[in-house]
């Protein structure tokens, strides 16, 4: 049995707190909520509203009480004493989400790092008043010896950690590299957590990444290659859910899965429509995103769950005349088709398949063409002139041109001349 404290905050927090412990396999029996006021410097509330979190905790049995707020180790530590059972806070508990849904090495790892951080504050702060026999002689007990052990041993498992996610981000830049070799955009789901970003990349790819309705059901990175009618293969990431105020020490962990959302041609942001503060959860996904620096990628805002209101597919375009925001249902489907083709408007731009003439030997330009362009068909003609049918920009077409020397080596032919039939 678990009870929780709250600290004011509007409806919806105690609903995304309670749907946390939930989701941390806990039972969630009692709230006790407190006003705004300053925090107990000891124990973060007040004398009488700790009573009445003892009195709480007495009569549900409670095994563990959850802040929603932030506490700090020495208030952590008083409380436990004070209520006879462990106390942490909304950061320990996401913590505890993530160590339960690591499923990947790279996952475990980033996870242990982030748990490790955290707990580091808590060891040293927790320990601090054995600090005061270090520097004389005689008093060097053995509760200074064992919080120095712990220190080394902490650090030495998170200098580990980060030498190997040193190693998984520099074999995830080698593969980015070899998928940026071709020319096969990256589009990225992000969103709030349990906005319903892995059923709508089931919807696309005809996958099975699991899904459920819980927060933070994929924390792993899913890369799957899709062909988007009229246009071509599309690469679609599944990315890791944000969640208000999530802590910093996972953003730094979770840097090199992060690094793939900062890769795209386009972010799709997926919001649930049905949620009242769903506006809030736009501003605390963008707000992430500026952390890592994706604020500038072309983004549109997907609005999923419109089967659970009484709205159905929509899109909205922006001043461009491309499309800005888009109303779908992943779960049933709808303006899934609809979403295609707006995917379809930010990616296709200026492409169009065009047919070029290398000359015979001028292998540099061929090698550059198949690593730039998207090759629909190649042939050579009977002086050994290479011919190509090519899906590019105009953007590929300036990088092309930049290259050659003079006018033969490149040229740009009509589709209708008799040399290309």
């Amino acid at each position: 049995m678990h009870d929780y404290y709250h600290n004011g905050q509007d409806a919806e927090s105690v609903i995304e707190l309670s749907g946390l412990a939930q989701a941390a396999g806990t039972i969630v029996c009692a709230y006790v909520r407190c006003g705004r006021g300053s925090r107990h410097r000891k124990t973060f509330i007040g004398p009488g509203k700790l009573l009445e979190v003892a009195d709480t905790v007495r009569r549900h049995s409670a095994t563990l009480v959850i802040f929603e707020s932030q506490i700090s180790p020495i208030q952590e530590r008083n409380l436990a004493q004070e209520l006879n059972c462990p106390v942490i806070d909304r950061v320990r508990l996401v913590l505890d989400i993530f160590a339960l849904r690591a499923r990947t090495s790279e996952g475990k790892l980033q996870v242990e790092l982030a748990q490790l951080q955290y707990l580091s504050t808590r060891l040293v702060r927790g320990w601090s008043h054995l600090e005061r026999q270090r520097g004389g002689i005689g008093l060097r007990g053995p509760g200074e010896m064992q919080l120095e052990t712990d220190r080394r041993l902490l650090g030495r498992r998170m200098r580990t950690l980060r030498k190997q996610l040193d190693r998984v981000r520099s074999q995830r830049t080698l593969h980015r590299r070899h998928r940026q070799r071709k020319p096969i955009p990256l589009v990225s789901l992000v969103g709030y957590t349990n906005a319903g970003k892995s059923c709508l990349f089931n919807r696309l790819t005809d996958s099975k990444v699991y899904v459920a309705g819980q927060l933070f059901s994929t924390l792993d990175p899913t890369i799957r290659r899709i062909d988007l009618p009229g246009f071509g293969p599309v690469l679609l990431s599944d990315t890791v859910g944000f969640i208000r105020e999530l802590p910093h020490s996972l953003v730094e962990a979770f840097r090199a899965t992060l690094e793939e959302v900062v890769a795209s041609q386009i972010l799709i942001h997926v919001v649930d429509f049905c949620q009242p503060d769903y506006r809030d959860r736009i501003s605390e996904v963008e707000s992430v995103l500026g952390e890592i620096g994706a604020l500038d990628i072309p983004r549109m805002i997907v609005f999923n769950k419109i089967d659970l209101t009484a709205d159905g597919p929509d899109v909205v375009n922006a001043g461009s005349g491309l499309p800005a925001k888009l109303w779908l249902s992943a779960a049933t489907g709808a303006g899934t088709e609809m979403f295609q083709q707006a995917l379809l408007q930010h990616l296709g731009g200026d492409r169009k398949v065009r047919r070029l003439r290398l000359n015979a030997g001028n292998g540099k330009f061929r090698a550059r063409v198949y690593e730039w362009a998207e090759v629909r068909r190649e042939w050579i003609d009977g002086e050994g002139n290479w011919f190509f049918d090519v899906l590019m920009d105009d953007a590929t077409v300036g990088r092309l041109e930049s290259l050659r020397q003079s006018e033969k080596d490149l040229v740009w032919v009509d589709r209708e001349d008799e040399l290309c039939t």
